[in-house]
């Protein structure tokens, strides 16, 4: 009886963290769908809604004798703007929803074509710098920190106004280090936040920080109001 309870008293602790992990990783999965869901509704289908409306009204000044041609183009020219907004919004809602499977060894390749691609679809000036050429990582960790990358990176497109972005994954003691940081008009609130203060002021993205804690990780956000901010997750290397 001892040696049992001397075992529960050691294993218990560590079963615990597993199941709470896993609690935390479903959250995170649940938070993102909820969210991919209202994005879907709020903002692809009412702006085609919206579109398909105006075009409407459009044909029909176009078939009269009184139209003004340079009106209707200055139309057409912003609902042109809007659609391909809503392009790029689907095309990240594919990626954040697409399966991600790699093993450790292609994780540094995969952060790079992430960065790549938010490059070329959005015209932000993108980096991506690692101090290692490999770094092996569990599957399920390796998946959720690109996860985190996407994340932070429809972030600075949809409401940082940066001009550029700089991802860094690099090593140090007992845990890897990825920071994220941009030139944009950062946060509303000035200074550095963990992520229980984060959590206390309810400040911070929801989704991201969930995916942080979801691999036992901790968040961190310095933000400059006007001149960006800088995101810091510390990941356990034996997460």
């Amino acid at each position: 009886l001892r040696f049992l309870h001397e075992l529960v008293e050691e294993v218990g602790p560590a079963v615990y963290n597993v199941y709470r992990l896993r609690h935390l990783r479903s959250r995170a999965v649940s938070i993102e769908r909820a969210r991919i869901a209202r994005e879907l509704h709020d903002g692809v289908i009412q702006t085609l809604i919206g579109t398909e409306m105006e075009l409407a009204v459009l044909r029909r000044q176009a078939a009269t004798n009184d139209s003004d041609p340079a009106r209707i183009a200055e139309a057409l020219g912003r609902m042109h703007g809007r659609l391909r907004q809503e392009i790029l919004n689907v095309r990240d809602l594919i990626q954040r929803i697409k399966p991600i499977d790699l093993d450790g060894k292609q994780f540094l390749d995969t952060l790079g074509s992430i960065v790549d691609r938010f490059r070329r679809e959005t015209g932000i000036s993108a980096r991506f710098i690692s101090d290692s050429k490999e770094i092996v990582l569990p599957q399920h960790v390796a998946r959720e920190v690109a996860r985190i990358v996407q994340e932070a990176l429809v972030n600075v497109r949809k409401h940082s106004h940066a001009r550029s972005v700089l991802v860094r994954f690099a090593g140090q003691q007992g845990a890897w280090k990825l920071v994220i940081e941009d030139d944009g008009r950062g946060f509303e609130f000035s200074g550095r936040l963990s992520q229980a203060e984060l959590d206390a002021a309810r400040r911070g993205p929801l989704v991201l920080k969930e995916r942080v804690r979801s691999i036992g990780g901790e968040l961190a956000i310095e933000s400059v109001p006007g001149h960006g901010a800088r995101l810091e997750i510390a990941v356990p290397s034996k997460a």
